[in-house]
């Protein structure tokens, strides 16, 4: 099975993903993740075995509810510079990734039905930290860093690849331009500040806008992510043109800035009934909004509640 050539969630009214792996990983299952990367667990079977435990929560949610979801592969740290700093090779980076597209491919294999579909993704993180965005690289250089990551994931084979918390534009336009070599669909998901705006500076239309002049529309769509709706709630105007391309969103449970965040020696899980709402006002707005999941903080009740909130069978 492959959805490379038509992503289902493009027609669906409701399409999940899963919430914030790395945080619920740490503070739900009590596993330590260095530097916040999931991919070196599947270098032991116990990690393994603890990552598809996580994924299967929220299928169950996807089969109860009849609804697809998107699967990202636990990847978001899986590139050149934070294996170094993680003490892997890149020949051993390319297995694990591998590793990972492998074990989505099998949890699809048991657990899709003909009303869920489950779609592969390949996470690409950026390449300095999610919150911050570093030194600025330019597109080409982008292109440059994320390209290998991205093709081993094609090669994998994934259904697209999604630039997870993008904190500019120019890493998105690499991320869509490495994309489009690999032969594979992107999505790119942006990261805001409490005031709606990228890490970067720039205004989250804005960035959606250059991305697509750069990238001839490169990319599938758009998300938000690492983000509470209340943070980038007042930017959206949906009578911008940019807005149609806004068709996810992949919230933080808590309202705290990326910096409290940051200083947060425990996690804020905010009330999943309460981020349910806050989609719902969102979709009110924004009709398009259609792939739902959740960030940093979200575990699977958040999606639950998120679900059960839109689906067609109301969680029953």
């Amino acid at each position: 099975m492959s959805y490379r050539d038509h992503l289902p969630q493009l027609d669906a009214d409701v399409f999940l993903t899963d919430g914030g792996i790395e945080t619920s990983l740490i503070f739900d299952d009590g596993i330590e993740l260095p530097e916040f990367a999931a991919f070196p667990l599947l270098a032991t079977a116990h990690g393994r075995t603890a990552l598809e435990r996580y994924f299967e929560r929220y299928l169950a949610i996807a089969r109860r509810d009849r609804v697809g979801i998107v699967l990202e592969s636990p990847t978001w740290r899986a590139s050149s510079d934070w294996a170094a700093v993680l003490g892997f090779s890149l020949a051993e980076l390319e297995s694990l990734t591998r590793a990972s597209v492998d074990m989505l491919h099998e949890l699809r294999a048991r657990h899709e039905t003909p009303d869920t579909a489950v779609v592969v993704s390949g996470c690409i993180g950026p390449r300095g930290d999610g919150y911050q965005p570093g030194e600025m690289m330019n597109r080409q250089d982008a292109l440059a860093y994320h390209a290998p990551q991205v093709q081993t994931l094609a090669d994998a084979g994934v259904d697209l690849v999604t630039g997870i918390t993008m904190t500019s534009s120019e890493e998105a336009i690499g991320v869509a331009m490495a994309a489009s070599q690999a032969g594979v669909p992107s999505v790119i998901s942006f990261t805001v500040e409490v005031d709606g705006i990228l890490p970067s500076g720039e205004p989250l239309g804005a960035a959606i806008e250059a991305v697509d002049r750069a990238t001839d529309q490169g990319p599938a769509y758009y998300m938000v992510n690492c983000a509470h709706p209340t943070h980038f709630d007042a930017v959206l105007d949906p009578a911008a043109g940019w807005s149609v391309r806004l068709r996810g969103v992949r919230a933080n449970a808590s309202k705290m800035s990326h910096a409290e965040l940051d200083e947060s020696p425990v996690l804020d899980p905010g009330d999943p009934e309460e981020l349910a709402a806050d989609y719902a006002a969102l979709r009110r707005r924004l009709p398009h909004l259609s792939v739902l999941g959740g960030c940093c903080g979200t575990n699977e009740a958040h999606i639950s509640a998120i679900s059960a909130a839109f689906s067609p069978s109301g969680g029953g």
